[in-house]
């Protein structure tokens, strides 16, 4: 197996921690095409992204109805009004110019001052409509601009949050990868040790026929055989299990084929980033959206003294029974100003409320930064520890296999029992499952460390 990163044993510790401190955009220079593909899969599939997309876009139609607000609004109000009975008028207009109207008839030998009736009217009108088209423009209202650059920040912040989704998604898909291919190479292992047990077995078959070695060696054996089949279902099952998970990551049916990227397993070798810093993190910028949501809020409580200006037209038509005509017809025009004199110092407390708010942001993103740098710098320092557990391991599968062979020799020429033979073959099985999962631990470390420098590109 060629080891995942090729280093000089007598490299400075100072030259290594460099190196290690330029690690990693991406795990495995010959990485492919699979695992990416899998990637940009489940980056289009996965249900969790899917719905903090379907957020984000909430958020760019909230903006779009906050700049409405600029626009004047128009509509159609119509109002109709009939009653009968309450309170009446009575004037007896009639009583009082009647005798006047005949004395004039009389005097002018005309009739052209007629008789009229007292006038008798209810308070309510009846049978009485008004419709107009009215139309409203906010001149001056500090609250609507503010409000579409908090709405404009809240789309940077969901933004920020659906990105965190997506980084955390590569990072799970890329771990339950390398578990599924840590499993396979599990099977693989117990597949040859199977197979290591079956040429034990024929050459003790032989040995017994011989008269060299007892007959319970093969009852032994068969024991072994069993106990590794056994070891080696569970380890499908494992694999199973993880091919499972990683199909749910991107949204397909649990039971569907994954390939398996070879040059990944096989040929493995590391590739490093210029940037290892923390400032890129969405983390962080959410916590300085969320102060620049505040800060906008502040400037909108200090501006409650500022008027509020409106303008507002009415067209339309008002009468009895229906009539429409030049004495119905009408048009009304006002201009509105609001002006704030003393509201019980509710807005002074209101700011001192926001400007608190501002602070606890600022002091959580320091916290943060501080965690996320920690996060970090211990993430290097477990993936320094894995390369050289995975060196140490490697070390051991040469020495493990070659100390395997010469006891196989040596028992075959009868000068070890087989309880040596078959402990010499236990530790090169424990030794390649040791190496099989300290690579498996080499690209999760580097998979994590890549999600912690958030250095993948979206």
């Amino acid at each position: 197996m060629t080891p995942l990163l090729i280093m000089n044993l007598h490299l400075t510790k100072a030259a290594f921690t460099l190196c290690l401190l330029q690690l990693l955009a991406t795990v495995v220079a010959a990485q492919g095409s699979i695992l990416e593909e899998y990637i940009r899969e489940g980056l289009q599939n996965n249900d969790a992204v899917r719905q903090q997309n379907f957020l984000l876009e909430k958020n760019m139609y909230a903006l779009q109805e906050a700049r409405g607000l600029f626009l004047p609004q128009t509509g159609i109000n119509t109002t109709y009004t009939t009653a009968t009975g309450g309170r009446r008028i009575n004037f007896p207009v009639g009583d009082l110019l009647n005798p006047v109207y005949s004395t004039l008839n009389r005097l002018t030998a005309s009739n052209q001052f007629p008789q009229i009736t007292n006038v008798n009217e209810q308070f309510f009108p009846r049978n009485f409509y008004d419709v107009k088209i009215r139309s409203i423009l906010p001149l001056v209202n500090a609250e609507i601009y503010y409000n579409r650059l908090i709405k404009k920040e809240q789309i940077s912040f969901q933004q920020a949050e659906v990105n965190v989704y997506k980084r955390q998604l590569v990072a799970d898909i890329k771990t339950a990868y390398y578990r599924y291919l840590q499993a396979g190479q599990a099977i693989g292992i117990y597949e040859n040790a199977l197979a290591l047990l079956a040429e034990n077995r024929r050459v003790n078959e032989s040995l017994v026929r011989n008269g060299m070695v007892n007959a319970s060696v093969l009852a032994r054996i068969d024991s072994e055989i069993a106990k590794v089949k056994a070891q080696a279902e569970e380890v499908r099952n494992n694999e199973r299990n993880a091919a499972a998970y990683f199909n749910f990551l991107i949204n397909r049916n649990l039971d569907e084929k994954i390939l398996r990227d070879t040059l990944l397993s096989n040929n493995l070798t590391t590739i490093v980033a210029s940037d290892t810093s923390i400032a890129v993190r969405e983390e962080l910028q959410k916590l300085q959206n969320a102060i620049n949501i505040n800060r906008f809020a502040l400037r909108l409580n200090r501006s409650y003294w500022l008027p509020k200006v409106g303008a507002a037209l009415d067209l339309g038509s008002q009468g009895f029974d229906f009539a429409f005509n030049d004495q119905t017809r009408y048009l009304l025009f006002n201009l509105t100003i609001d002006i704030p004199i003393f509201s019980g110092f509710r807005n002074v407390n209101k700011i001192k409320q926001t400007e608190r708010d501002i602070l606890a942001l600022q002091a959580q993103q320091s916290y943060a930064e501080d965690q996320l740098r920690l996060q970090l710098q211990t993430l290097i320092n477990s993936y320094r520890t894995a390369v050289e557990v995975y060196k140490a391991n490697e070390t051991q599968v040469v020495s493990a296999r070659r100390f395997y062979g010469d006891t196989f020799k040596r028992y075959r020429e009868g000068q070890v029992n087989y309880i040596e033979l078959l402990d010499a073959q236990t530790q090169l099985l424990n030794a390649q499952l040791q190496l099989s999962i300290a690579q498996e631990n080499i690209l999760i470390r580097l998979a994590e460390i890549e999600r912690a420098q958030a250095s993948y590109p979206l």
